[in-house]
């Protein structure tokens, strides 16, 4: 083989070489582009999105409702400042059929928090992740043989915020939170499987709030759960029929329980 035609195989391969290399980052922006067309934003994605400058922050599931096949939300905004704590009820949002059904337990839960600048998106009980515990605004309390968070007395509104009134914090929950490995990672509603925290917590008349979704009957509310359920589904393998592995991405992300920036640090006052 003369040196011509060698020169000339070579400039083929490295030419073919760079074709589909060229052609491989094509695919990836494609495949990028298709996730983020596909990817649905909740209120609470937008939500964090207005308050990226703060870093302390934790976004509460007030309320939900169900009406005309759409659902909706209602949020408590909780954000540190230097002097002070600032709290803002929203206006009902309508979310996704897959978003209410990630979140259909969750009421009166965090279900997004923002701890010295690291964002968790997991359901917790409400104040726990950064108030509860923290001796800047409280302290454990010895009564009736237990141990029980009590706010000082200019941050007494978050007993009322965070549902402490009905259900006090008990340190032996905030213990089994932090210790049985629920912080950042997976849903508490409390010890042993109990309904203490979460949508299920508020069927009892001893919450001594009124909320939409409470007052509603047993029977609307299963019915809301089971259309919920089926609807989630359906939309979820909608988006995953499409056969592209950016579909599969996006199903992922959009169960906004499972999506995290988590830190594994402890609570206060551990």
């Amino acid at each position: 083989m003369n040196n011509g035609i060698a020169k000339a195989i070579i400039i083929f391969i490295i030419g073919f070489i760079v074709i589909k290399s060229c052609s491989n980052r094509s695919d990836r922006r494609s495949e990028s582009s298709s996730t983020l067309s596909t990817w649905e934003k909740s209120p609470v994605d937008n939500l964090i999105r207005s308050l990226a400058d703060e870093k302390n922050f934790s976004i509460i599931l007030f309320d939900m409702d169900a009406r005309d096949g759409k659902y909706y939300h209602q949020y408590n905004v909780i954000v540190e400042k230097p002097d002070t704590v600032q709290a803002q009820q929203t206006d009902w949002a309508e979310v996704s059929d897959v978003f209410f059904q990630a979140n259909v337990n969750n009421m009166g839960m965090e279900i997004a928090t923002k701890k010295d600048g690291t964002l968790t998106k997991q359901a917790s009980p409400a104040g726990y992740n950064h108030y509860v515990g923290n001796p800047k605004y409280g302290r454990w309390t010895e009564r009736n043989g237990g141990s029980f968070w009590e706010f000082y007395g200019r941050y007494a509104f978050m007993s009322s915020m965070f549902n402490m009134m009905a259900y006090p914090a008990r340190r032996s929950y905030y213990d089994d939170y932090y210790r049985g490995g629920y912080y950042g990672s997976r849903p508490y509603y409390g010890p042993s499987g109990r309904n203490i925290y979460g949508t299920k917590s508020y069927t009892s008349s001893k919450t001594g709030r009124t909320s939409t979704w409470g007052s509603k009957p047993s029977s609307f509310k299963e019915s809301v759960r089971s259309k919920v359920s089926r609807s989630a589904t359906q939309s979820s393998s909608r988006r995953y029929s499409s056969g592209s592995r950016s579909s599969r991405t996006s199903r992922s992300s959009s169960r906004y329980s499972s999506s995290s920036s988590r830190s594994r640090s402890g609570g206060y006052g551990k």
